[in-house]
């Protein structure tokens, strides 16, 4: 995000280096960490996609295709927590207790959000991930990789098609169960409109973004429930157990921002840039809120969207730092046609 790449490659080759399992560390300290993020490892693959816009000189699969493979063969054949590939070519995660995805809280009561079963941008992940290494195996002439996971992107696309996407409602699922699909409007599926190796085609996309831009969208960010939702809380406040049952119910998080706003430029081009703007330009009142020269963690799902948590927090600040970019990139692009 800040163009400093030597710095980037330092994160990455030390998260690197923690790898258990094709998991990273999700918390905890060195002596004790925890590996309980599903996500964390798929969102690596996407980290070096954008890695290598930059570094026009780095052959991916040279420098990280032990890793990836390692990470794909641990969730193809089963790793930690249950997570693991079904029949179906999707990733099936979930142990009772736990909660594996972002939507991470867990109260006195047990997880808030366990999504147990077959989450939706877990998948998205997963299918971007695999076509992104064929692409990177086959230039690097790693034939063995190839013929190993070829098939799987078409498999993976079917079956997610089938069991994620409603027709009638225009929208994904949340989550599959092992008995059914949860509807719920959550902000999860932006990710899989985002993905640079989609599964969805350009209408399935401009529905999504239709009802996340009714139901969460908010000048904050995107809720992470919909109102509509009689399980929807507005207001991030109370004790610790409090606040944790409304983090992912309904609170609005900024970091959604990025994949919605590059979703919704590839959808709408030119008549979508004006939104853009809005929402990017629309952070500068809150850089004397909060926590002065930044932007918060968190704000209430209710108006006035009163900024919650973290006084400052990476993945919000690099949403809208990558937003800037996407926004004189399109600028740039549209000026010269």
């Amino acid at each position: 995000t800040t163009g400093n790449l030597k710095e980037a490659k330092k994160i990455i080759d030390t998260m690197v280096k923690r790898m258990k399992g094709g998991l990273f560390p999700n918390m905890g300290d060195d002596d004790s960490p925890a590996f309980n993020s599903v996500d964390a490892p798929m969102w690596f693959v996407w980290a070096l996609q954008q890695y290598e816009k930059y570094d026009k000189e780095i052959s991916i699969w040279k420098a990280y295709g032990r890793n990836i493979k390692n990470i794909l063969d641990a969730y193809r054949n089963g790793t930690s927590f249950n997570i693991r590939m079904l029949d179906n070519g999707l990733i099936y995660s979930g142990e009772k207790g736990k909660a594996l995805t972002w939507m991470d809280a867990v109260t006195s009561d047990g997880p808030v959000t366990p999504r147990m079963g077959m989450p939706v941008e877990i998948n998205a992940l997963w299918y971007n991930a695999i076509v992104a290494s064929l692409f990177w195996a086959e230039k690097a002439g790693d034939t063995k990789f190839v013929s190993k996971w070829k098939d799987l992107p078409l498999q993976i696309s079917a079956s997610f098609l089938s069991l994620f996407w409603n027709e009638e409602k225009g929208y994904l699922a949340d989550y599959v169960g092992e008995n059914d699909a949860d509807f719920s409007v959550r902000p999860n599926m932006v990710i899989a409109t985002a993905m640079e190796h989609s599964l969805l085609d350009t209408d399935k996309k401009s529905k999504i973004l239709e009802v996340i831009r009714r139901e969460l969208l908010t000048p904050k960010g995107l809720r992470t429930l919909s109102p509509k939702n009689p399980d929807y809380k507005g207001v991030y406040m109370g004790n610790q157990d409090e606040r944790d049952k409304t983090y992912h119910q309904g609170t609005v998080w900024p970091w959604l921002l990025e994949h919605f706003a590059k979703s919704y430029l590839e959808v709408h081009k030119r008549g979508g840039l004006a939104l853009i703007r809005q929402l990017y330009q629309g952070f500068e009142e809150d850089m004397n809120i909060h926590g002065v020269g930044s932007v918060a963690e968190i704000y209430d799902g209710d108006p006035q969207h009163t900024p919650k948590g973290a006084i400052s927090q990476a993945w919000s600040v690099a949403a809208l730092l990558r937003m800037n970019e996407m926004i004189g990139k399109f600028e740039e692009e549209n000026k010269t046609k």
